[in-house]
């Protein structure tokens, strides 16, 4: 018996009509490619992406058919969605992300015939078209006075037709169109994986399961949006629909605020504070900059109430500064474009809401529970289900109508197991709340001695040492655990660490046997496409490079011996302490008799995608023999006591000796399982930029000490009176100048030598870092000196003066000196003067602002919240002289001929490299290395003062064969000397002679 209630196809014309005719004049506001900010409505939104289905259908697309987007989050791009669906086509997102061969394949694979576009990524179309031949139109979302001139194509594209501007377009079609009136099972959306086994794949959304995961997202659980809200999709509308914001949005009612190209600390705020922004939805990398933005102004988020993050684990450092800095809700999310996206949410249940909020961060670390509508599981490797408790490690699958029953033209074959799940390839945890944790990637999982150990967990914990900008983790073979986990490191800008510190810093939050054997410090961590640490390349590269795990493991700092009355007690506590507090409970896959304790102990996821080489670790130093070391400490400690203590007050030798003996080499402690000996004291080196201060020598008393004068007894005032009187006499006898005419020659020419002193000292101290960078530069060097090089003119004019009057026979030397001192600093100051009025006051040099280049979040992260803002079309403030008000494109091309893109007969890669290699060479150090994508970035730092400007380097395919374009932006204001643009100069010299 069926219901008798009415049907309706749930098709998403559907969500966009409701909008429009119950929220009309709801705001839809977006940040354009152009630049200004655009403002239009949902009964406007709705009226347009009519014109673009007209639009289509005269182009002859049809029912089916495939049709590209690749472009930012625009209102013009939420058009084109429901433009294309509402005819029944399928509106297929490009990820410009992706090196240009993916995106041409995979718009190849798709079949698309048409591809929407902004004009950030013309050039990467440019370069495709040639390889898609189904490819007849493409749309630039722009309108005709923005167009380019030109679109040269890499090669022949027969079927290509030309370029359309989009408002040209659709102003030639109407508002009247029938959408709808096909199954709901009708092909919506087509989005692929990032293909990290293998090609992509192909994940085609429906009408319906679009339709049902925009229902559950609207849930008080799951996002909770409502009209009165305003929502900020900083997440790509080409990552897996934006989590599926671009329909719940329009969906509730409630206003969106699209950020167009600009995802960096500064342009987010400005979107947050002057839209009031209720809710926002990110990566992790995004609020990061933001709250670094934040911290460096001292803005607040007086309107934010709550950020939904998710395509990587979430520090808990940033739950945290939003929590209790700016009382902003965090919900940590988990999904995939299989699950279109939304999987779980960490929202607290009302039990553990009443928890204290320190026990509430466990949970809200976790990747949460499903919402109605999703079903987990959790199986081993022979698909046993297991338990619920927390602790079972097991394969993650899902099920539900808004999950993937199988990849686009049938890649990959069967992907779901006899029961309808869909294995994630994760492995997982789902602890008794119902709160699902992933602990790995399947393939990124550590299995040692038969047991599980999780990845992801050791790297949220490692990536909150204050030193460490980035960690990762990946299993290497191990001739007895088969695997074994080793921790790679990205430190922060400027910071030294040691394997051992990282040890430490894990010590008591994994179980010893996680522990990792070895810890790598590394240039950068290369990510993929989503943001996602790219694991796969981590393993290869290490293998290419022959790393090997060390024979001994990286051991913690020793523990400072146990009190000798109560050895027992003690023994028993560190054992505890040091396996996190469980007591004797060893993870151990063999019986514990048979292996020793410390081997028992110790065994058993920004929006860019940047890789680098791997750089391991420098070897470990030869040890310092431990007896000798301690004999040093013993002699030298006897001998300064010696000199400053009594003799009865010495301690005995031997009892001293006996003392640090025990110090360095504690008694192991009364466990019951054979420990291996503690490593010997490593005495710290001596800091070079510490001066060794020598050993004060008391003379014994009575010793005449070497720098005593004798003195001759008799009345003191009578004697130097005498002596004045006989010195001013031969003096005025021989014709000697007077003595203060000599002191001031002398303190002339220390003025003279002042301004050198400064600066030299400035630059020196800023380069061995005594002396922070605003004292060294901005006050030693461009503030104190000058000044003093005014003084030393006048105090060399006197000095000249005094010795003419005063004995020039005798005097000149030091005059002349004193003057020619005085005339070169002068000259020296003049001359920089002089070049700092002819140099542009710039910092930002490109060599394309047609379309130019900017930062990955990686590399803003790294600029930091307190560097110059990056724009894209700068001009120069009031009060620069020659150049105030002017853009720095007609600068640098007046200023820096150096700075022009470079048109190479070779091929992208080959370019790539031969960048790649002079960027080392000249000292930098990288940031973003991406060969799929061609982009490199890095930063690099004066040799004195330490001023570091980033650089971003993009190849590109051409038709002559490739084109390199950078940029270089100092991080501080003000002229650079033109130090961006020999830079630049020098590069692209390196690139041309290769």
């Amino acid at each position: 018996m069926q219901g008798l209630m009415q049907h309706g196809a749930l098709t998403l014309d559907k969500i966009i009509d409701h909008a429009a005719q119950w929220h009309g004049g709801r705001e839809v506001v977006s940040r354009s490619v152009e630049g200004p900010i655009v403002r239009t409505t949902y009964r406007e939104i709705r009226d347009r992406a009519k014109r673009v289905s007209n639009a289509l259908l005269s182009l002859g697309i049809k029912p089916g058919d495939r049709v590209g987007t690749l472009a930012w989050n625009t209102g013009r791009h939420m058009e084109a969605w429901y433009g294309i669906m509402g005819i029944g086509a399928v509106c297929h997102t490009l990820n410009p992300r992706l090196f240009p061969e993916q995106i041409a394949w995979i718009a190849d694979h798709a079949g698309d015939r048409l591809i929407f576009t902004d004009l950030t990524f013309l050039p990467i179309i440019a370069a495709i078209l040639p390889r898609l031949p189904h490819v007849e139109h493409v749309v630039v979302f722009t309108d005709r006075d923005h167009m380019p001139g030109e679109f040269p194509l890499a090669g022949e594209a027969p079927r290509f037709k030309g370029l359309l501007a989009y408002e040209d377009l659709i102003d030639q079609h109407g508002a009247e169109c029938a959408w709808g009136g096909f199954d709901e099972g009708t092909a919506a959306g087509l989005c692929y994986t990032s293909g990290t086994t293998g090609d992509p794949k192909g994940v085609m959304y429906s009408h319906r399961s679009n339709f049902l995961h925009t229902l559950i997202t609207l849930q008080p659980d799951v996002m909770g949006l409502s009209q009165k809200d305003v929502i900020l999709p900083v997440v790509p509308m080409f990552h897996a629909n934006a989590w599926g914001v671009a329909f719940s949005a329009p969906g509730s009612g409630a206003k969106i605020v699209m950020p167009g190209p600009k995802m960096d600390g500064a342009s987010i705020f400005e979107l947050l504070d002057t839209e009031g922004v209720t809710f926002s939805a990110a990566v992790p990398t995004v609020w990061q900059m933001l709250l670094q933005h934040l911290e460096a102004t001292g803005a607040e988020l007086p309107v934010l109430k709550k950020v939904v993050i998710g395509g990587a684990a979430c520090p808990e450092t940033i739950i945290r500064a939003f929590q209790e800095t700016y009382d902003v809700e965090v919900v940590h999310a988990w999904g995939m474009t299989e699950t279109s996206p939304v999987g779980t949410l960490s929202v607290l249940t009302d039990e553990l809401e009443k928890l204290p909020y320190d026990q509430q961060m466990p949970y809200r670390l976790k990747q949460g529970r499903p919402p109605l509508g999703v079903e987990l599981r959790l199986t081993d490797d022979d698909d046993n289900l297991l338990p619920h408790d927390g602790q079972a490690f097991g394969h993650l699958k899902i099920r539900g109508p808004i999950i993937a029953a199988e990849y686009f033209r049938g890649a990959g074959g069967k992907i779901l197991d006899q029961d309808g799940f869909f294995d994630t390839g994760d492995i997982a945890t789902i602890d008794e709340h119902g709160f699902m944790q992933i602990t790995d990637r399947a393939k990124d999982v550590v299995k040692s001695g038969g047991e599980w150990i999780s990845t992801i967990e050791i790297e949220n914990i490692a990536v909150g040492h204050p030193k460490a900008a980035l960690a990762a983790v990946v299993g290497m073979p191990h001739p007895k655990w088969d695997e074994r986990p080793v921790l790679l490191v990205k430190l922060k800008a400027g910071e030294t660490a040691t394997k051992v510190e990282f040890i430490d810093f894990l010590q008591g939050k994994i179980a010893k046997w996680w522990m990792p054997d070895d810890v790598i410090f590394v240039d950068d961590i290369p990510l993929g496409a989503t943001g996602k640490i790219d694991k796969k390349l981590i393993r290869k590269r290490l293998a290419d490079e022959g790393y090997s795990l060390p024979e001994a493991p990286v051991q913690p700092t020793p523990a400072p011996p146990p009190p000798p009355p109560e050895p027992e007690p003690v023994a028993t506590q560190t054992l505890a302490a040091a396996d996190g507090g469980h007591g004797a409970v060893i993870y151990a896959p063999e019986p514990v008799e048979e292996v020793e304790a410390d081997t028992v102990l110790s065994a058993p996821e920004p929006e860019i995608a940047p890789e680098s080489e791997l750089v391991a670790a420098p070897p470990p130093e030869p040890e310092i023999q431990q007896v000798s070391a301690t004999d040093a400490i013993i002699a030298e400690a006897t001998a300064i006591a010696a000199a400053a203590a009594p003799p009865e007050k010495l301690p005995e030798p031997e009892a001293e000796a006996t003392a640090v003996a025990e110090v360095a080499t504690p008694e192991p402690e009364p466990v019951q399982i054979k420990a291996e000996p503690e490593p010997p004291l490593r005495l710290r080196e001596p800091d070079p930029a510490e001066p060794s201060k020598p050993t004060p020598v008391l003379a014994d008393a009575g010793e005449a000490l070497p720098f005593a004068m004798p003195i001759t007894p008799g009345k003191r005032g009578k004697g130097k009176a005498a002596a004045k009187a006989k010195s001013e006499a031969a003096g005025k006898a021989s014709g000697k100048p007077p003595r203060w005419a000599s002191l001031y020659l002398d303190l002339a020419l220390l003025i003279a030598l002042a301004p050198a002193i400064l600066a030299g000292g400035g630059a020196l101290g800023v380069k061995l870092g005594m002396i922070p960078l605003p004292l060294g530069y901005t006050a030693m060097t461009l503030d104190w000196a000058p000044r003093l090089a005014f003084i030393s003119v006048a105090t060399g004019l006197i000095g000249l003066i005094i010795a003419l009057s005063a004995g020039f026979g005798r005097l000149w030397k030091g005059a002349v000196l004193a003057l020619a001192i005085t005339a070169a600093t002068f000259g020296v100051m003049v001359a920089a003067k002089a070049l700092g009025g002819q140099s542009p006051p710039i910092h930002d040099v490109a060599t394309d602002w047609k379309t130019p280049l900017g930062f990955s979040d990686a590399a803003m992260a790294a600029r930091g919240g307190s560097a110059e803002i990056v724009v894209d079309d700068p001009s120069l403030p009031v009060g620069s002289a020659a150049y105030a008000g002017r853009r720095l494109a007609e600068i640098n091309a007046e200023t820096c001929p150096a700075a022009r893109p470079l048109v190479s007969e070779r091929a992208p890669g080959d370019v790539y490299e031969s960048i790649k290699a002079a960027v080392l060479a000249s000292g930098m150090t990288l940031v973003t290395d991406d060969p799929m994508d061609g982009r490199l970035e890095a930063n690099g730092s004066s040799f004195w003062y330490g001023l570091t400007d980033d650089l971003v380097v993009r190849v590109r395919p051409d038709a002559r064969g490739s084109r390199l374009d950078m940029r270089s932006i100092g991080r501080d204001a003000g002229p650079d000397q033109g130090r961006n643009c020999a830079r630049i100069g020098t590069l692209m010299t390196a690139v041309r002679g290769q």
